[in-house]
């Protein structure tokens, strides 16, 4: 194994909200290598949480959730070819990603079950990794994502746009689809796209089509119920993307889960950070009174 880090500079040394700098890592697998972030914890809130990101996002754009989870250890790593991570020679499946996932956990020492976080097309991947391997995930969190390709979908005019990483490449153009692309925050205030854009590292080569490929297909409706992990499922109220639906029926067929619905748009995670946060850390550390739809 190889391994490189360095701290991001805007994080150099405690952030603002208590929690520890982001440490980035380059690992190498099968000769290819893998960029991870990891933001230390500390022992009162015990169980690392790997999280997985949305379709052609890299680990920077997690920052405003994962600094509001200040003392809970996280781990995000890059897709194959989005970000750091390098572009694989063939396309892959959910299978092989949660794979790699559990290699990257493995060479970063975390040998013991970890919490379980996905958003969006990363959701699905959540899902995949705890049916896949149970023994490894000790809670599962699945925030504005669905069962794959069997859902209510979201409006043509949505789907269309989720087609091309136009939005990643061209800032004028994301600025004119965000808002209703997004919904929520995005919607009633589009300025907050400027500041969003600025940490994209646009998707390269065709690391986007393998995403959109590994998800081709791809279904949990049919195993969902089989999952043994207590499962938050976070939803937003005005999500264009994954319509609020979605999450009610994931919600229905996991039996052991709870809903929480945010006032807000798709990402709704990096909008209302502090809100989602909270919902997170009060169902891994198992509070009862966590409100449930």
């Amino acid at each position: 194994m190889q391994l490189t880090s360095n701290q991001w500079m805007e994080n150099d040394g405690d952030d603002a909200a208590g929690g520890q700098a982001v440490e980035v890592r380059s690992i190498e697998i099968d000769g290819r290598r893998v960029r991870v972030g990891i933001r230390a914890g500390n022992a009162a809130h015990g169980t690392p949480l790997l999280i997985f990101n949305g379709i052609g996002a890299n680990l920077e754009l997690m920052e405003p959730f994962t600094e509001a989870l200040a003392g809970v250890e996280t781990i995000v790593f890059d897709i194959p070819g989005i970000g750091g991570s390098d572009l694989p020679a063939l396309p892959y499946r959910f299978f092989g990603l949660a794979r790699l996932a559990k290699r990257v956990l493995t060479q970063l020492g975390y040998e013991q079950p970890v919490d379980v976080l996905g958003i969006s097309w990363g959701g699905a991947l959540a899902q995949q990794f705890a049916f896949q391997y149970p023994a490894r995930c000790r809670k599962l969190i699945l925030a504005a994502t669905s069962a794959g390709a069997i859902m209510i979908p979201a409006r043509l005019s949505v789907l269309s746009k989720l087609l091309s990483p136009r939005r990643y490449r061209d800032p004028d153009y994301l600025l004119r689809v965000g808002p209703s692309l997004y919904g929520g925050a995005f919607r009633r205030r589009p300025e907050l796209l400027q500041d969003h854009a600025r940490h994209i590292a646009p998707p390269r080569g065709r690391s986007y089509a393998y995403q959109l490929l590994a998800a081709w297909g791809w279904t949990s409706i049919f195993w969902l119920r089989l999952l043994r992990q207590p499962t938050l499922v976070m939803a937003g109220s005005d999500d264009p993307i994954v319509p609020l639906v979605n999450a009610r029926i994931m919600a229905a067929v996991i039996r052991r889960s709870r809903l929480v619905v945010i006032d807000d748009g798709h990402l709704f995670l990096v909008t209302r950070p502090l809100e989602s946060a909270t919902a997170v850390k009060r169902f891994l550390a198992g509070d009862a009174a966590l409100a449930v739809e």
